[in-house]
């Protein structure tokens, strides 16, 4: 494990923006899993990842704001404070003030980080094999669909059109926020928003186990729930977007890479969850592989595909309380994953589509962020409303099917073409 982070630290160790992407994914790990004597060492191999952002002065920034709009500064904004208050992975975020009063988060893209973001796109194609050692999944059309998310992610102005539609979608919702995108100030390099004032995800994990609980299923329910409800989700979960206000809601930023799938897509992956909790290992066997999921079907047994389901996805597919830790969350992670691990060799050599590859990947790394809350909820009774259509049976279940109730019908929207194929 020591040797492979070395060696896609190396590789990475050149790139910007897909570097500080991959160790924002890597950082919902926890460290217990590694031999206490090798704990340091691999420790500081990830804070290379992590920690990876530039440092880039307040007037490079600035330039790229006054590039941007043409404008001077003083002209956009009544205040801006140049020290920055959060780091995006590819930029910067400010707080400022406009000149009607509303107080604003402005993001700002690194100078020149759009070009480097696609010239790693480039190189990561070259040294697959290096990434694909420590992360199998990474396949050349895994690649394809993570450039096509990642460079939707340079374009600040379509992210801000996707938050706006996302803020109107959950407004008035009883537990979940998302702020506002002000899109006639928002560039290609520069989105500013809605600036909501709220306890950050370090401090909500310190807080008391019932409203570590609390949050925990709002994450859930959010990133989650959210593609089973609308057939869209946000495919970039991550504690650094998330937000506890002081009203209680939780408040959920950054939309870069967010995703809407087919419904249909949507469907089969609510059938494949059923066959694994009800344990009909010959159906959801049967059902990868008429969706292509299981290519080889001589090589995989019905056992192998529901155990290998199960070790991924069984905290929320068994009817009881569970408390997630950090060690089950990463356990899980890496079972999936780690090619030298035993158990799943058939099943790691099927090609998960893309456009269920970034569906699981956000229920991965949603579950890492639950082990980090180390929260407790029996799931699987909050996923049965969009598995099985069933009644809510927690409090805050029945508060958002009230909000449901009260939202008028709109027809579906059609996928985004980076994510569904």
């Amino acid at each position: 494990m020591i040797r492979t982070t070395e060696q896609v630290v190396m590789v990475l160790g050149t790139m910007k923006g897909v570097a500080m992407k991959l160790g924002q994914m890597m950082s919902v790990l926890d460290l217990d899993l590694v031999p206490e004597d090798h704990r340091e060492r691999f420790q500081q191999r990830l804070a290379v990842l992590r920690n990876a952002a530039p440092t880039v002065s307040f007037e490079s920034m600035r330039e790229v704001i006054e590039q941007d709009f043409g404008r001077p500064l003083a002209e956009l904004f009544a205040e801006f404070d140049p020290e920055p208050i959060a780091a995006a992975s590819i930029g910067q975020v400010y707080k400022a003030r406009l000149h009607d009063g509303r107080s604003v988060a402005v993001k700002v893209q690194y100078p020149g980080v759009d070009i480097a973001v696609r010239a790693d796109l480039k190189n990561l194609t070259m040294f697959r094999r290096v990434l694909a050692s420590a992360m199998p999944w990474i396949t050349p059309a895994v690649l394809d669909e993570l450039k096509l998310n990642m460079e939707a992610e340079l374009d600040y102005r379509a992210e801000a059109a996707t938050q706006s539609e996302i803020a109107t979608l959950y407004r008035g919702h009883p537990f979940v926020v998302v702020p506002d995108a002000v899109p006639e100030l928002s560039t290609t390099r520069v989105l500013v928003s809605e600036f909501i004032e709220g306890t950050g995800f370090e401090d909500i994990a310190k807080m008391p186990a019932a409203e570590r609980d609390r949050v925990g299923e709002i994450v859930y329910r959010f990133y989650v729930g959210s593609l089973f409800t609308f057939n869209e989700f946000c495919g970039d979960p991550h504690p650094g977007n998330v937000l506890l206000a002081a009203d209680g809601r939780v408040a959920f930023l950054d939309f870069g890479l967010f995703n809407r799938m087919d419904p249909k897509l949507v469907h089969f992956e609510k059938l494949c969850l059923r066959a694994a909790a009800e344990e009909r290992a010959e159906d959801l066997r049967q059902l990868m592989i008429d969706r292509g999921v299981i290519d080889s079907p001589e090589e995989i047994g019905a056992e192998e595909c529901l155990e290998y389901v199960l070790a991924a996805s069984e905290w929320c597919l068994v009817d009881e309380t569970l408390t997630i830790t950090p060690e089950l969350a990463s356990g899980a992670f890496l079972l999936a994953v780690d090619p030298r691990a035993s158990e799943f060799t058939g099943m790691k050599q099927q090609n998960l589509p893309p456009e269920h590859l970034f569906s699981r990947r956000a229920d991965f790394l949603t579950f890492g962020m639950l082990g980090q809350l180390d929260c407790t909820a029996n799931w699987h009774s909050i996923a049965r409303e969009w598995l099985y259509d069933e009644p809510p049976v927690t409090e805050l279940g029945r508060a958002h099917h009230e909000w449901l109730a009260t939202r008028p019908q709109k027809p579906a929207k059609k996928p985004r073409k980076a994510t569904t194929r």
